[in-house]
């Protein structure tokens, strides 16, 4: 049995203070939406708890969707770096970016370097989509972080990025191994309005529809999210978390997938079990088991 813990949305705190240059972009916006609002919402004590469930858990692997951050302060960055490393070595993560890794123009180059480790492919190489091959998972990781104009969390992936994506599947083997693919903004239809979703996705779905992913892992919608998108084998299940670090006052509270695979067979079988923070106790709970 490998078990991969996947998380998103930690929205590190505390806000790092900005010099007047670093305000001076839609980051005035996101500081003062911190400082009004969201720093009640997104609790560091809540991603304290979630290490310790962690630690108590000990999956073999862990899957973070994106959205380490708030604004992309460099000070930002840095704690988010911090407090993954302390999760486990590189090898047993995988991160990628989300919208608000890529806050403004240029700001998710540092996060980039920062968090090159855990985004290197087998080879060392750095780039997306990039593959990990971990026990009987094959894990590939989309970037779907851009910056964009105030109001605005819309992502990409892009055509090179779809391109790259079907040569890695089409290099992996047929059976016998499940295929995680994890990208930040939902993939599928409806879940959220056009000024927030996956712009073009549409072009994820066309590749989906021509190649084997046992399940896809987003974020970014703050909730617990099940859903589904044609594969070339049936229906393909799409998990979404909700963040990691909410106490629950506007969206869901904090929340995350334990997910079982089983290889024991020749076949890979996957469950998924939720976890959800529990604001009376101050601890993670397990919740619901879904076998796929």
């Amino acid at each position: 049995m490998f078990r991969i813990a996947h998380l998103s949305d930690l929205h590190v705190a505390p806000l790092p203070w900005p010099s007047l240059g670093e305000l001076a972009s839609k980051r005035v916006l996101g500081f003062l939406s911190w400082h009004t609002r969201r720093k009640r919402e997104h609790r560091m004590e809540i991603l304290q708890a979630l290490a310790e469930d962690l630690a108590r858990q000990a999956p073999d692997h862990f899957c973070i969707t994106g959205d380490l951050t708030n604004i992309t302060l460099p000070g930002e960055v840095d704690i988010a770096t911090d407090w993954v490393a302390r999760l486990a070595e590189p090898q047993r993560l995988s991160v990628i970016p989300g919208n608000h890794d890529a806050y403004v123009g240029g700001a998710l180059d540092y996060a980039l370097q920062r968090w090159a480790a855990w985004m290197r492919d087998d080879e060392g190489r750095t780039g997306f989509p990039y593959l990990h091959r971990r026990g009987p998972a094959d894990i590939i990781g989309l970037s779907s972080a851009v910056a964009t104009a105030p109001g605005l969390s819309l992502g990409r992936v892009g055509p090179e990025q779809i391109e790259r994506t079907a040569a890695l599947l089409d290099g992996l083997a047929p059976e016998g191994r499940a295929r995680v693919l994890m990208v930040h903004h939902p993939p599928h239809d409806g879940a959220c309005s056009p000024r927030r979703g996956l712009a073009d996705r549409h072009l994820l779905h066309d590749l989906l529809r021509r190649h084997r992913v046992d399940i896809v892992l987003h974020g970014h919608l703050h909730q617990p999210v099940r859903a589904s998108l044609d594969g070339p084998e049936g229906p393909i299940p799409v998990f979404g978390a909700s963040a990691a670090s909410a106490r629950g006052r506007r969206k869901a509270v904090a929340h995350y997938h334990l997910i079982e695979i089983d290889s024991s067979g020749g076949t890979a079988k996957l469950t998924v079990e939720h976890h959800h923070y529990d604001l009376q106790t101050g601890r993670f709970r397990a919740g619901r088991r879904e076998a796929l």
